[in-house]
């Protein structure tokens, strides 16, 4: 039987990692200043969503998991990674406090940060149900 989750997985979840980096850094850069840093937060949490779904699919294409509940393992998978990323790195390393940490997954305050990671441990699953079933043609 196959193993559900393996070095691809982590692989992809590497290039995740710095697909996201390279979007703060063009938040920062682009649009950062002439927004509002909600607005900031919002828009690239929602470009993230878009540019990690697209690698998530053609992920799931490429190497289609074996059913629905291993395209879930993925995801939760990928998205444990990222909140221990998120936390470890950011606390860690750059002396965020946790207060603000956790801040970020207020969506009362309009911080939609949750939604993205709602994203990434569901979207394999998603992309699983999509594909065509059968023989091909």
């Amino acid at each position: 039987m196959k193993r559900p989750i393996g070095l691809r997985h982590v692989g992809l979840w590497c290039l995740m990692l710095l697909v996201a980096i390279a979007n703060g850094g063009a938040r920062d850069l682009l649009y950062g200043d002439r927004m509002s840093e909600l607005a900031a937060h919002q828009l690239s949490t929602a470009i993230g969503m878009v540019l990690l779904g697209a690698l998530m699919w053609g992920f799931c294409r490429r190497h289609p998991p074996a059913s629905d509940r291993a395209a879930l393992a993925i995801g939760v998978f990928w998205m444990s990674l990222t909140v221990a990323f998120e936390c470890l790195f950011f606390h860690f390393v750059a002396g965020h406090p946790w207060s603000a940490l956790l801040a970020n997954y207020d969506l009362s305050a309009g911080r939609i940060w949750v939604l993205l990671l709602l994203w990434v441990a569901l979207a394999p699953s998603l992309f699983f149900r999509l594909q065509p079933k059968g023989p091909g043609p």
